[in-house]
């Protein structure tokens, strides 16, 4: 096919399966100890990069008042840099356009999904690999053309990352740009509807996407049914958050990975001794499309499927979430706006003495559901990483006095936060994707179980 300006679905997937097939991609699961200018620092155990680049796994000693666990130590990724997360947009004919790449990631569970324009580490844009530039960088930074649309510094996920975060930056632009092999134009509209696909578009682009409701007027909008009069006023919900970051506490000290507790080698891979949270594993790949054409890495492997879910209801005939201020291992200001529940719950079925997560419960009960999807996370760190996404509609009964964690808030002011960067966490922006076009809700499916491919 030559044409790549999509509106619709089934010309979209003919293009996508070329793209999949047109080349041959080889992600093989290796020792640590066997990755490629990789090694464990002598002294630390830190694994590391022979250039000093990229990022290292290091461990990380946490201590605060605001989990059920008041001190633990783990591996923990540190990229100390700041990447470029980027999205160019174009109008034609009233209709807005995303610049998207279908883009293997040795981590993704079906290896190539929907990226952003430019999903690039510094290391990488900076070309430390030694390999080609990333395409279409030169729009997302300066001097550059175009129009800033959305520019904000944001969170990854502070489970498995210290204090990291990404440029998220998206462009409109009027002309044309070369298109580049591997590389589309897809309409906000066909966005939205992949965005109910599992594993298809990836969570660079999720995250950048969480900018763009509010930022253009017209085409992109959210429905009636969750925009009006909010319950709380911006301020107050301000307030709310500042509140949290003074009442708590969060004491991080990054220490040798030989230091961490409960840890050990098994067969080439970092495993926790009960065999629960993640693992540290190794890759091998090839892949002819990427800037570098083979490589070896470490990456995380978490044990089994998350899930990522807002309670929401209508209060006065306008849909609201509950947000909750979450802190995180790595969380860089001691909390960030995240959703009502976040957590993998084969961590909580293996005899853990953790308690359960509050309204974990409620989310997998009876509401009716709005959005259920499984995407995966960052495939260039996160080995077959996915969460299970929600959004369940509790009804009008559902109590609005919660604890004070916890606030009730319309996604309009949810999406204002994002602009702000690094108050909104990664799992509730992408949410905020998931979420764009909704209707009224669907009857939720009796069939579908926790952990069901």
């Amino acid at each position: 096919m030559t044409r790549a300006m999509f509106d619709d679905l089934a010309e979209f997937y003919a293009w996508f399966a070329e793209q999949h097939d047109r080349e041959a991609y080889r992600t093989e699961q290796i020792p640590v100890e066997d990755a490629a200018a990789w090694r464990a620092e002598t002294g630390t155990g830190n694994i590391v990069h022979d250039s000093g680049k990229f990022f290292s796994i290091q461990g990380l000693h946490v201590e605060t008042d605001h989990r059920d666990t008041p001190a633990w130590r783990q591996p923990i990724i540190v990229q100390d840099e700041i990447g470029i997360l980027g999205l160019l947009v174009k109008v034609v004919d009233r209709t807005v356009y995303c610049l998207m790449q279908a883009k293997m990631e040795p981590g993704n569970i079906n290896v190539v999904q929907l990226s952003p324009t430019v999903q690039a580490t510094r290391s990488n844009y900076t070309r430390v690999h030694g390999g080609a530039t990333v395409p279409y960088l030169d729009h997302f930074v300066a001097p550059r053309s175009g129009r800033t649309v959305f520019d904000a510094l944001q969170s990854e996920q502070g489970s498995w990352f210290y204090q990291k975060r990404n440029r998220n930056i998206i462009i409109e632009i009027d002309g044309e740009v070369p298109l580049r092999d591997s590389f589309c134009w897809l309409s906000v509209d066909l966005v939205i509807e992949l965005l109910k696909v599992p594993n298809l578009v990836n969570m660079d682009s999720r995250t950048v996407l969480s900018g763009l409701p509010y930022a253009l007027p017209g085409p992109i909008s959210l429905r009636s049914r969750f925009a009006g009069p909010a319950v709380h006023r911006f301020q107050h919900i301000l307030s709310w958050l500042c509140e949290a970051k003074t009442r708590y506490r969060l004491y991080q000290e990054l220490i040798p990975l030989a230091e961490v507790p409960h840890w050990h080698w098994s067969d080439g891979r970092l495993v926790h001794g009960e065999g629960r949270f993640f693992s540290v594993m190794a890759v091998d790949v090839t892949a002819a499309s990427r800037e570098v054409t083979a490589w070896s890495q470490p990456m995380l492997a978490p044990i089994d499927r998350g899930l990522v879910g807002f309670l929401g209801r209508s209060i006065d005939g306008v849909f609201h979430v509950l947000a909750h201020a979450r802190t995180e291992a790595g969380t860089r200001d001691i909390v960030e706006i995240g959703p009502s529940v976040a957590c993998n719950p084969a961590n909580y079925a293996r005899g853990s003495h953790s308690r359960r997560p509050v309204f974990l419960d409620v989310l997998l009960g009876d509401g009716d559901v709005l959005v259920d999807v499984v995407h995966s996370e960052e495939g260039g760190r996160f080995y077959h990483a996915e969460n299970r996404y929600l959004v369940v509609d509790v009804g009008e009964d559902f109590d609005l006095d919660v604890p004070d964690d916890y606030c009730w808030l319309t996604i309009e002011q949810l999406s204002r936060f994002v602009r702000f960067g690094n108050l909104v966490n990664v799992y509730a922006r992408c949410l905020i994707s998931c979420m764009v076009g909704l209707s009224e809700p669907a009857p939720r499916d009796r069939s579908k179980s926790f952990g069901a491919r």
